[in-house]
């Protein structure tokens, strides 16, 4: 199984005519997802390779009962997107743009879980069940269909995550990046219990960074609710006290969210933490033994 997504999924594409939502429209679908729609406001009647442009996103759900929807649009335009998608009641949003305000997301966050949906991002690279379906940028290819779930707050190391696991032949479930924001639609706890759920995932790798609590909350987590094994990796672990490494929400201050005490948290229930990311596909292979 996967969550989220399947072959099923069909996805409409907001920002269908830009330079990169055309892209990544023609990417996805060359790579098997189902993509039904794309929407631009003012391009209505347009076609991006072989998929129908809307105006709106109600009008391209109402044609083509799509549920989810992606993002592709610049960061000042991306809150007024959500919004659309969370009122055509899209059940599943991904959002990858990035430079979206703080303050928009604490309002979209909690719009989107008034109704109900689910949003992955922003600033995030989306989503995978390898062979089912692709929702955002990341390369198909290095991927594998498996029994193993991945979630991370980076992009970038999720690719050479899953390319390790690919060349151990750990095939993945389902791949997600949730993105590296101070504020984001959906973390961990979401995560970590689907696929808990999910009895075709039989060990999760948890990838995180500086910054925040989210991954000892997840330890936490971990510990009471869940039997699946879980491995993790902690990036940033170099990174100076009060130093922003890459994304948003990866600052430590005040002696908060520091690596060390997030690699504590995780060992002290029982969750190894690698010290590179090649470690990874060996120990997943021992905890699933």
């Amino acid at each position: 199984m996967s969550i989220l997504i399947d072959e099923n999924t069909k996805v409409i594409v907001q920002g269908a005519t830009g330079r990169d939502g055309s892209f990544h429209l023609r990417s996805m679908k060359a790579d098997g997802t189902k993509i039904v729609a794309g929407v631009t406001p003012g391009k209505g009647g347009a076609v991006v390779d072989g998929i129908p442009v809307f105006n709106s996103v109600a009008e391209a759900r109402n044609a083509t009962g799509a549920d989810a929807g992606v993002i592709f649009v610049p960061a000042k335009f991306a809150s007024a997107a959500m919004k659309e998608a969370s009122d055509a009641g899209v059940p599943l949003i991904i959002c990858i743009t990035e430079g979206v305000p703080v303050l928009d997301m604490v309002e979209i966050y909690h719009l989107v879980r008034s109704r109900g949906q689910v949003l992955i991002g922003p600033n995030c690279p989306g989503l995978i069940s390898p062979g089912k379906c692709k929702i955002g940028i990341m390369p198909a290819s290095i991927h594998k269909l498996g029994k193993v779930g991945v979630i991370s707050r980076s992009g970038t190391l999720t690719y050479e995550v899953v390319h390790a696991l690919t060349q151990a032949a750990l095939g993945q479930s389902t791949c997600i990046g949730i993105g590296g924001d101070p504020i984001i639609g959906t973390g961990y706890l979401d995560l970590l219990e689907r696929f808990e759920a999910d009895k075709d995932t039989n060990a999760v790798v948890l990838i995180g960074e500086i910054g925040g609590d989210s991954e000892e909350q997840a330890a936490e987590f971990i510990k009471t609710s869940m039997h699946t094994p879980v491995v993790a990796f902690i990036s940033g672990r170099s990174a100076p006290e009060g130093k922003r490494m890459g994304h948003a929400g990866a600052i430590i201050s005040g002696g908060q969210g520091t690596a060390e005490a997030k690699v504590a948290a995780f060992e002290a229930v029982g969750v190894p933490v690698a010290d590179t990311p090649s470690e990874i596909p060996a120990m997943v292979a021992n905890r699933r033994a």
